[in-house]
């Protein structure tokens, strides 16, 4: 009895104290299991942190890789724009530029002359008031890809439509060749715009001589101070077609040696006139708005024309000074081959501080007020005088003399305005209308105004 009791209190002993080992056990393995878990836990919570630094960095990266991108695409945008707009500059009139070398430009030019004219009354020979539109023109200039320019104007002074420029050009460099109607290669005045003239026509000679706008090829090259020019011409565009064709040359060296402007050169012309032509040599009283000439060969029968030219100039400052010479020579069949003279030498001085005379490509060029008006200014002022000879007689051909002392007064209150006042004092010899007793050698007096826009 006593060993089974015992037994009973053994067995429930080992019963109760078991559930109490297990928690033991149970437990110690929670928390080194918690441990663990904690210590798993701080180490991806680390990962975890060093990764939103990672991918924070890689953001910000992208994020400027992106601007970055994106700017350089906003500025291949502008460039191809600017590439592909059209430009559009001012310079009298628009001047419009396009992509590939294109441009365009619309020009004209109005002139409006006035005046009088006296002659002794004796000569019968009609004078006082004039006035005229001496040119109204209108055209186009521009470029085009491949180093192409053309450039075409029209003049309705007078009541007729002419042609005056209307040629396509070509440069390379140094080099320019034109096709077209164009400027012959005779004389600096004659090459220099009307535009920019000292006076209100040019010297004498040349258009007594017959220097004209012709159809023709042309080069012009420009190494340096040196211009050198020739062509070959047939006639002016409204007189084609016949079989008149003529050569021409210019060459020209013009240093700039400080602020000084030099200028010397030298022409020749040879024009080959058709079987059965003529030629006439005359000149107006240094104002246009009359039709008296009072020098005058008569028409000549001529096969051929040779003429040489020198002209020089210089530009320092306000002060200016220039003179031409030029022989024409005819070929007369069955006669002697009279040559005839023409020239001028002229002083100017602008009145206005800053203010010089333009010179560009072997000419004079448009004047450019220092202080033009509508900048605070009053713009140019400028003072020329001048002697201009005409000589027509020679070889039994008995044309005439004409000596010429010119004064002019210009202002330029803008680079394209202009308003002139000029006077002419022309003492002739062996005129062609006799005066009272069959006197050929008197005197006239011309006065003329002008008033000129261009664009």
């Amino acid at each position: 009895m006593s060993r089974l009791l015992l037994c009973t209190a053994s067995i429930a002993a080992i019963c109760t104290s078991t559930p109490a080992l297990a928690q033991d056990v149970d437990a110690s393995a929670v928390l080194e299991e918690l441990a663990t878990m904690r210590s798993q836990m701080e180490t991806m919570a680390n990962r975890i942190q060093t990764l939103e630094g990672q991918l924070a960095a890689a953001q910000s990266t992208a994020d400027a890789a992106t601007e970055a991108a994106a700017r350089a695409e906003e500025k291949a945008a502008e460039s191809v724009a600017k590439a592909d707009a059209t430009q559009v500059n001012f310079k009298g009139a628009p001047e419009i530029k396009g992509k590939g070398g294109w441009s365009f430009k619309p020009r004209g030019r109005l002139q409006y002359d006035a005046g009088f004219v006296s002659a002794p009354d004796s000569t019968g020979r009609s004078d006082g008031f004039g006035n005229e539109v001496r040119r109204a023109r209108l055209g186009v200039q521009g470029d085009m890809p491949g180093g192409f320019g053309y450039k075409f104007e029209i003049d309705f002074a007078g009541g007729d439509v002419a042609i005056t420029d209307a040629f396509l050009s070509y440069e390379d460099g140094d080099l320019e060749v034109a096709i077209g109607q164009q400027n012959n290669f005779q004389s600096l005045e004659e090459l220099t715009s009307s535009l920019s003239i000292s006076h209100m026509e040019r010297a004498a000679f040349t258009d007594a001589f017959g220097f004209e706008r012709r159809v023709g090829a042309s080069l012009t090259y420009t190494p340096g101070d040196v211009i050198i020019q020739g062509g070959l011409f047939t006639d002016a565009i409204d007189d084609l077609s016949n079989k008149n064709w003529g050569a021409d040359a210019r060459v020209v060296y013009a240093p700039k040696l400080g602020d000084t402007q030099l200028h010397v050169g030298g022409s020749v012309h040879y024009a080959d006139l058709e079987p059965g032509s003529t030629v006439r040599y005359r000149q107006r009283p240094a104002v246009h708005f009359t039709g008296e000439r009072f020098i005058n060969t008569g028409n000549l029968g001529a096969t051929s024309e040779t003429g040489f030219g020198g002209e020089a100039a210089i530009i320092r400052g306000p002060f200016h000074a220039t003179g031409e010479v030029f022989w024409q020579n005819v070929s007369m069949p069955g006669m002697a081959d009279p040559t005839f003279f023409g020239g001028y030498a002229e002083v100017g001085l602008f009145l206005t501080k800053g203010d010089t005379r333009g010179y560009k490509g072997g000419k004079f060029d448009r004047i450019k007020p220092n202080k033009p008006v509508g900048e605070g200014g009053s713009g140019a002022v400028q003072i020329n005088l001048r002697y201009d000879r005409l000589d027509l007689t020679d070889a039994g051909i008995f044309g005439g003399t004409q000596d010429g002392l010119l004064a002019s007064l210009i202002w330029s209150p803008t680079d394209y305005t202009r308003f002139m006042i000029g006077y002419a004092h022309l003492m002739y010899s062996d005129a062609v209308y006799p005066a009272a007793g069959g006197d050929t050698s008197y005197s006239v007096d011309s006065l003329g105004v002008r008033a000129q826009i261009d664009f």
